[in-house]
């Protein structure tokens, strides 16, 4: 299974707007982060978890030829206002996208994307098939996925482990009841917004604390913000186990 990260920052993305700080301002490829999202790949499905602003180019970049499913995490704005551009694979594909999201979730997309769930549709319009996720696990194909609780300021956000990978992301509070859904993954990718205190995201000691108490052999920082600082350097400040993603990075479980 192969996993690529499509889109490494924070809401805002990096470079932000307007902004002229040395982050914003490298020339290091690495520094240019899209919303976050990852692409899970095995030999039969793909699916992506969360359709940002940059969708399309996300799809675009990675040359993704096939989309099997969209699961989401939560309904903010940066994980799920992509959705449009499913139609390339309804088209495509010549079916529904299977959509996993929570009722909360899909409450967010009915708002959002109102003329794709209307009686009468406008043609053109995305396709898209609802799956409801509970806290029980599902399968896409023969891909399982386990979902996991963590906490996003006061909002509810799913975290995912897929074998022995987790991912999550928007979260500055995870249960102990969750946590053991996590323990014993290989591999973990957690948020790590900025080094100075967020109120819904991890700081980045407090994911690298985090990330020492669950030992996985392999960790990966993402939904980065231009004030966590350049690539290269924080990656300097880190233990050796804990590396920063990056736009475009494949890991192969």
């Amino acid at each position: 299974m192969k996993i690529t990260f499509l889109g490494t920052g924070t809401s805002q993305g990096v470079p932000v707007i307007a902004c002229n700080c040395e982050v914003c301002l490298s020339n290091n490829p690495k520094d240019n982060r899209l919303r976050t999202s990852i692409l899970i790949e095995d030999k039969e499905k793909v699916i992506v978890i969360d359709t940002g602003p940059d969708f399309r180019q996300q799809m675009l970049s990675a040359n993704v030829q096939q989309l099997d499913a969209v699961v989401f995490t939560h309904e903010h704005k940066d994980h799920v206002a992509g959705l449009d551009d499913v139609r390339a694979f309804n088209f495509k594909q010549k079916n529904d996208m299977p959509i996993y999201a929570t009722a909360e979730v899909q409450n967010a997309l009915v708002r959002e994307f109102y003329y794709a769930f209307a009686e009468n549709k406008y043609p053109g319009v995305p396709q898209l098939k609802l799956h409801t996720i509970t806290d029980v696990n599902f399968m896409v194909g023969k891909v399982e996925l386990t979902p996991i609780n963590v906490w996003h300021y006061k909002m509810p956000v799913k975290a995912f482990r897929v074998g022995n990978f987790t991912y999550i992301t928007d979260a500055n509070r995870i249960e102990e009841e969750e946590l053991e859904k996590i323990r014993g993954s290989e591999i973990i990718v957690i948020n790590a917004l900025r080094k100075t205190d967020h109120i819904s995201h991890f700081k980045l000691s407090e994911a690298i604390e985090l990330l020492q108490e669950l030992k996985p052999k392999k960790a990966y920082l993402t939904h980065i913000s231009h004030l966590l600082g350049k690539h290269d350097e924080v990656q300097k400040e880190l233990p050796d186990f804990v590396q920063i993603a990056h736009d475009g990075l494949e890991i192969t479980l």
